[in-house]
């Protein structure tokens, strides 16, 4: 007998984020140590020296010194300690940050002011591969760099050995970082044990310094110095704490307070300490060692061992940062904002760990180009500044809105909160903008580009849905009363992907049935519909599938809708789930998916005559990404056990333009 449609919800077991909660708080904090605050924390090799020798506008005067480690000791107090980890951290998503579980928390607002900053969000994103291609050839660069201080003649084997390493790095990504992880914690507490321990014999030498922990004499210095000097300074400064963005990104693998207590039990008064030291032997008078303060603080004796130390730390937080765009990438392909690249996980437990060939050799040769290009980690830092400072801007201008609407703050104090650490990311912004034309233009390029391909990735999509859509089919009405009247049925058990949620008899059915019935005309006895949603929160816990039965009969099989909910931290498995429901009899499929067959469509996109010389280049850009982004049904994990059948469906592209709400 032939039920009436009817839809119920259920949920599997939860997915879980990669950290367990039986996590020992300090061995989260060791942790923390190496993936979080490696970028941050090697810092110290090139920012001080960025001030004072990438130009001649800022003399070596007592005054001067004061001023500017001051600037940087509050800047990370600001920006670090105050921003990010007194307020940003307390914007998670599920338990996750970063920019798209931000992106995923304004989306759920629905007001019309947040639109734009969802666009603005997505360009921030494009920022951080920039950052993801920046920091690896910046900080191997300049601890290799210490060799000319060692031994000024084995200055032309540090581009070969920079590159060297690099390779190196980038071929063991496909390994995963479980055991790799295992040595970053300990490794950077003995880097940031001896950059405290540098620093603190200059203080020692020279208490002047510790002047500079008044922000008085680093106001005093930018109102003395001239707008064009501050922002060449603010610029180096801007160095001293990129990698603070990362507290954000990297919450969901450690949580909120390990990161908290290793920063202010560790991380903190090494730099703090560090940075005053490189200040106290600026005023001593002492020589420079080529332009390096901070490898002139080491004693001859124990400098090869410090530049090898120093090289460690640097591949740590470029592995930091490599592994974060990987993430990055996943979590952009879930939300559907990039195309389906391949992903591998590379540790059955922790979800987090995921290897991106494309992305990891797309890093590869931009580290490699941008070293070979630039030459010396001095003229990189023009490139570097800009990536962060504009990921930190839109972090605090997204603040503003999160806070008046989802913490319900007053506007008049989210304002004057998150608009003033707006403030101070607009000043590292106009400063790192000062170097664009001699390399600031490199990550805002990166960022742009990244941009315009999520922007036509999404404009490709709706396009091609609206090819589809203009299909004429069936209705779901007309397809139960051809079932019901059916003398004989295909004795297959068919799944077929579809765009929407079929919950009603009153909708029209998806193009490929139509197609499937056309070239058969013949139903299968037992006919499934699956739809994917990508929610924008990190991980479904509850409510993860939705079974709507449209038809069930002993005698005719059955037609069911599935719709199944992923989070973008999720591995969306698709075959996993109809197993479940199959083997709990919810749906009538044989617990075995050798006995499935997956009904799947491959589109010929031909595109219309009206569409201009814009829409055209396009078409052209989104052609190129359907070559690069794996085929549906095999991201959603089906086609490994599952019988595939392929149609190849004509959709014309007609002349549409993409509007923002689209896009976000």
């Amino acid at each position: 007998m032939t039920q009436a449609p009817r839809s119920i919800r259920h949920s599997l077991r939860p997915q879980t984020g990669p950290l367990g909660p039986n996590s020992g708080a300090s061995q989260l904090a060791i942790g923390a140590l190496g993936v979080v605050f490696g970028d941050i924390g090697t810092s110290p090799l090139y920012a001080m020296s960025e001030i004072f020798f990438a130009h001649k506008d800022v003399a070596l005067g007592e005054a001067n010194v004061i001023g500017s480690v001051s600037l940087v000791v509050w800047a990370l107090v600001a920006v670090v300690s105050i921003k990010y980890l007194s307020f940003v951290l307390k914007a998670d998503n599920a338990g996750q940050g970063g920019v798209f579980a931000l992106y995923g928390l304004l989306h759920r607002l629905h007001h019309r002011s947040i639109k734009p900053l969802l666009l603005v969000l997505l360009l921030a994103a494009g920022l951080l591969f920039g950052d993801g291609i920046i920091t690896p050839a910046i900080s191997v660069l300049s601890a290799v760099e210490g060799l000319k201080v060692a031994a000024p003649t084995l200055a032309p084997f540090i581009i070969p050995l920079t590159v060297t390493i690099l390779t190196g790095l980038f071929w063991l990504q496909r390994q995963g970082t479980t055991k790799v992880g295992r040595a970053f914690g300990p490794v950077i507490i003995i880097w940031f044990i001896t950059i405290a321990a540098l620093g603190l014999i200059q203080v020692v030498d020279h208490p002047l310094i510790l002047a500079a922990l008044n922000p008085v004499h680093g106001a005093k210095f930018l109102l003395r110095a001239g707008w064009h000097v501050d922002l060449l300074v603010l610029g180096g400064v801007m160095l001293a704490i990129t990698g603070g963005e990362a507290l954000y990104a990297d919450m969901g693998h450690f949580g909120p307070q390990p990161i908290r207590r290793a920063w202010f039990a560790v991380v903190f008064p090494a730099l703090i300490l560090n940075y005053l030291g490189q200040g106290a032997y600026l005023l001593s008078g002492l020589p420079v060692h080529s332009r390096s303060i901070f490898y002139s603080l080491v004693p001859q004796a124990w400098l090869i061992p410090v530049i090898i130390l120093a090289t460690m730390a640097t591949i740590i937080a470029s592995q930091a940062l490599i592994s974060g765009a990987f993430s990055l990438a996943a979590q952009a392909t879930a939300l559907g904002l990039f195309p389906r690249l391949k992903i591998v996980h590379t540790h059955h437990q922790h979800e987090g760990q995921v290897y991106a060939p494309f992305v990891n050799w797309s890093l590869y040769v931009g580290c490699v180009l941008l070293v070979l290009y630039f030459g010396s980690s001095t003229a990189l830092a023009s490139a570097y500044g800009l990536a962060v400072s504009g990921d930190m801007l839109a972090t605090s201008i997204a603040m503003i809105l999160l806070a008046r609407y989802h913490w319900q703050w007053p506007l008049l104090a989210a304002v004057l909160l998150f608009g003033s650490f707006a403030c101070l990311d607009l000043g590292f912004l106009a400063a790192s903008s000062l170097k664009f034309l001699e390399g600031g233009y490199i990550p805002l390029s990166i960022g742009v580009g990244l941009f315009t391909i999520m922007a036509t990735w999404q404009w490709g999509r709706h396009a091609t849905f609206a090819g589809y859509s203009s299909v004429k089919t069936m209705s779901i009405a007309e397809l139960l009363e051809k079932k019901r009247e059916a003398v004989t049925l295909m004795k297959r058990n068919v799944i077929l992907m579809v765009p929407r949620p079929i919950r009603s008899d009153h909708r029209n059915t998806p193009a490929l049935l139509q197609l499937f019935w056309n070239r058969y005309g013949l139903l299968p006895e037992n006919l499934i519909f699956v739809e994917v949603v990508h929610r924008k929160v990190p991980y479904v816990h509850q409510d993860r599938y939705q079974v709507t039965t449209l038809q069930r009969d002993d005698g005719k099989g059955s037609i069911i809708s599935v719709s199944i909910d992923f989070g973008f931290m999720e591995e969306p498995n698709v075959e996993h789930v109809l197993a479940s429901l199959a083997s709990h009899r919810e749906i009538n499929l044989p617990p075995d998916p050798r006995h499935w067959q997956v009904h799947v469509s491959q589109e010929n996109l031909i595109p219309s005559p009206q569409l201009g010389p814009v829409a055209r280049s396009r078409h052209r850009l989104f052609a190129l990404l359907r070559k690069l982004s794996r085929p549906g049904h095999y991201y959603y994990g089906l086609g490994d056990a599952v019988q595939l059948t392929v149609e190849i469906m004509p959709v014309k592209l007609q002349a549409q333009r993409l509007a923002v709400k689209e896009l976000v």
